[in-house]
């Protein structure tokens, strides 16, 4: 039913004797190419998490397309695929995210495809989101706004073109 196929191998292996009238495997080179590589069919191995631990401040912003879990304070905006804000974590800024489960304090915007505040979640600011869901004991202070997509840069979709606004003249 299976049978052992030599593609793959470089040279026979020991014990292995050719069948009559079938040739024998050439030898293995030292550095020889045989049109594969190790590094190429193996699979990208998954990033971890970053974890910027409570002791740590981060005074400026963050951007990455991988995920972020904050336990200490960042003063600026984090852009990330998915961002968890621990309970000891306090982020002064602009988070964005595909995924957003705050479990401490957010002071800024909030702007993700699903976003979670956990009943220790303490948030001053709006939320823009796709999917929302906010747990009993929950400190929320700010708008919350349904968007189809939330990561876009929050402008209006339709802003009139340039010398459309009237001035301060008759009318207004």
């Amino acid at each position: 039913m299976f049978s052992k196929s030599r593609i793959n191998e470089p040279g026979a292996k020991m014990g292995d004797t050719p069948k009559p009238n079938e040739p024998a495997a050439p030898a293995a080179k030292p550095g020889a190419d045989y049109g594969h590589s190790l590094t190429a069919s193996a699979p990208k191995p998954k990033s971890g998490v970053s974890i910027l631990s409570a002791d740590l401040t981060v005074v400026g912003n963050l951007r990455t397309t991988g995920d972020i879990q904050v336990e200490g304070t960042v003063e600026g905006d984090i852009r990330a695929h998915l961002l968890t804000v621990g309970e000891s974590a306090t982020i002064r800024g602009e988070i964005l995210a595909d995924d957003i489960v705050v479990n401490g304090r957010v002071i800024g915007r909030v702007r993700g495809l699903k976003v979670r505040l956990t009943a220790t979640a303490r948030v001053e600011g709006d939320i823009i989101h796709k999917t929302i869901a906010i747990e009993s004991g929950a400190h929320f202070e700010g708008s919350v706004q349904r968007q189809e997509d939330p990561l876009s840069s929050g402008r209006p979709a339709q802003l009139p073109p340039p010398g459309a606004a009237r001035s301060g003249g008759e009318g207004v």
